[in-house]
């Protein structure tokens, strides 16, 4: 298989030293003990239905209250667009035009937010647009955005949180009839949307979400690890090259994924597209909302093949000091742990797909040119407050505590206005906590994380970046507009955060 191995290494090392602080992953799982409900894994992979939302009719998208089996057997209330959890893979294609009717059956107001599309501000599906029980939205936007795995969800400020947790979130896919890849297409054969989320049960196998101080503190962590709705599945695969779309779908948990057997395999896409080369790795990190597209080599297999990630809860706070433990199933993050994902079981036939990996790949392009400005944000674990208060509103007092540059999120404040096609520097710092820094409306690129440079051709282009204390800076270029009555938002994506007021929203003009 063709690959990219120049800059591999340092890049690696780089983002898992900001996730992992510099501890290794041992690729074999340990017990984790203390679950409220003990569920197990091993049912078959769900693969969501998937929808073309690009035709000459429009596709509706129905929110609505469900009950869902994560367990045989065993019924928890959720939320899902149009299934009882999570929703149907939408496709568009780039040159052609999205409808989607969003309707809302549930009883409480919702959004639909396109993550990572390119779309105008009256069409992003943030706070501004969220609508009540029983009413509709019309979504119609020209599809920009090159090939990518895509994603949305609702955006309803204060209330992301659980309404993602409970299933208001699915796939959206973009291809490019003009760009060929070479890549599996086999939708749910050789090509797997797989988000990943951790999840809580009560004693009846009921979902919990926990609204306690320290949960809003740090991000709300499952102990029970789900893929597409499933505990722990097993998903049948030919016996060759299989895609997999990876979605870290969890409201705060970080993953760095890697296979049991500690294989190798090729990244291909990241947030905002495909990368230029295929780019072999042994593990991949992703925080929250972030995404990445591999292809592993399953032709030489004939036993199942277990995918694990390294126990590492949010990564800490201060360096990894102030949150501690934040394992699964009550077990502590300490260094080596691994915890279970899912399983591949290889087929007995050959795959129908592609043999091998083209040598290079049809990805979009990365020139931003020179920055005409520069921003600073910083995200405040506190906002308007001392620290002290913060831990008061922490054990009981209402209201928003965090923000950004000391400013919790006002739904009638433009934090800032740019200019559409101009490029800017952003400068992200994030003093107490590593937090995944996400903005709506554009792709950016990653100049440097945690104090290093990073490779474009690796990296490729971004809607999320991970901000330790090192800081992170951006170069942003925002074609599509946006005005004050629909702006456009940056946030943490640890929905606790965000709906807590880590969020600013900007107008494009």
């Amino acid at each position: 298989m063709s690959s990219n191995e120049s800059d591999c290494p340092d890049q690696g090392i780089d983002r898992r030293e900001v996730l992992l602080g510099g501890f290794s992953l041992i690729a074999a799982p340990f017990l984790l003990t203390g679950r409220a409900f003990a569920a197990e894994g091993g049912a078959p992979l769900p693969i969501p239905p998937l929808v073309d939302a690009d035709g000459s009719q429009p596709v509706t998208l129905t929110a609505r209250a469900g009950s869902h089996a994560f367990v045989p057997g065993t019924q928890t209330p959720t939320l899902g667009y149009e299934l009882d959890y999570l929703g149907p893979t939408l496709r568009v294609r780039r040159g052609r035009s999205a409808q989607i009717d969003v309707v809302n059956r549930t009883d409480d107001q919702i959004t639909a937010h396109w993550h990572g599309a390119h779309v105008p501000g009256t069409m992003d599906g943030g706070p501004q647009l969220a609508f009540d029980p029983g009413q509709s939205w019309a979504a119609r936007f020209d599809v920009h955005h090159p090939a990518a795995t895509l994603w949305y969800h609702s955006h309803v400020h204060g209330k992301t949180g659980p309404q993602v947790y409970h299933g208001l979130a699915g796939f959206l896919l973009v291809e490019d009839p003009a760009a060929p890849n070479g890549l599996p297409s086999d939708y749910g054969v050789n090509d797997l949307p797989l988000v990943v989320q951790d999840r809580s049960f009560d004693r009846a196998g009921r979902l919990v979400y926990d609204t306690s101080g320290m949960a809003l503190m740090g991000g709300v962590l499952g102990d029970t690890i789900c893929v597409n709705g499933a505990v722990q599945p097993v998903a049948d695969v030919p016996r060759g090259l299989v895609r997999l779309r990876l979605l870290n779908g969890s409201n705060a948990r970080f993953y760095d994924f890697a296979f049991a057997d500690g294989r190798r395999f090729h990244q291909v896409a990241s947030d905002g597209g495909l990368l230029p080369a295929p780019v072999a790795r042994s593990h991949i990190a992703l925080a929250p909302a972030e995404r990445a597209e591999i292809v592993v080599d399953f032709s030489a297999d004939t036993a199942p093949v277990r995918l694990v990630s390294a126990d590492i809860a949010q990564g800490g706070m201060m360096g990894g000091g102030m949150m501690g433990g934040g394992g699964m199933m009550g077990g502590d993050a300490r260094p080596g742990g691994a915890i279970e994902i899912m399983t591949f079981a290889p087929g007995v036939s050959p795959a129908t797909g592609p043999a091998i990996l083209p040598a290079s790949l049809p990805a979009p392009p990365i020139d931003f040119g020179a920055p005409v400005r520069t921003r600073d944000f910083r995200l405040d674990m506190h906002a308007g407050s001392t620290i002290g208060s913060m831990f008061s509103k922490l054990i009981g007092n209402s209201g928003a505590i965090m923000g950004i540059n000391g400013n919790s999120y006002d739904m009638g404040r433009i934090d800032a206005e740019l200019r559409a096609g101009e490029t800017e520097l952003w400068r992200i710092s994030a003093p107490m906590m590593i937090h995944p820094f996400h903005v709506h409306g554009t792709s950016f690129q990653v100049v440097s994380r945690g104090g290093q440079r990073v490779d474009p051709a690796t990296e490729g282009l971004k809607d999320v970046v991970v901000v330790d204390g090192r800081g992170a800076e951006i170069l942003v270029r925002v074609d599509q507009k946006a005005d004050a009555a629909t702006p456009f938002m940056l946030h943490c994506h640890i929905l606790e955060h965000e709906d807590a007021g880590m969020m600013a929203q900007f107008t494009v003009a």
